[in-house]
């Protein structure tokens, strides 16, 4: 039988992972329920439903966008040092 391979997403390890891993298994019912109301007040996102298979599309577009917006910021910060 072959050994998996761990594969992560951009910018993601597994250091990264466990640490999300530890928050939410030591996190107490008030702290969810205040990080969920608080992702909720966010006026720069939006949460709503979507049919399923539209969801692979619409994270390619937000992949997207980060890696648009990564690299105007790293434009930007180049620039910047140029100065």
């Amino acid at each position: 039988m072959a050994m998996a391979i761990n594969e992560f997403p951009k910018g993601w390890d597994e250091k990264r992972v466990r640490g999300i891993i530890d928050h939410y298994e030591n996190q107490t019912k008030e702290e969810a329920i205040e990080e969920y109301e608080a992702a909720f007040a966010d006026p720069t996102q939006t949460a709503m439903m979507v049919p399923r298979e539209l969801v692979p599309d619409i994270v390619a577009l937000i992949a997207k966008f980060d890696d648009e917006r990564e690299g105007a910021e790293a434009s930007r910060m180049a620039a910047s040092s140029s100065r």
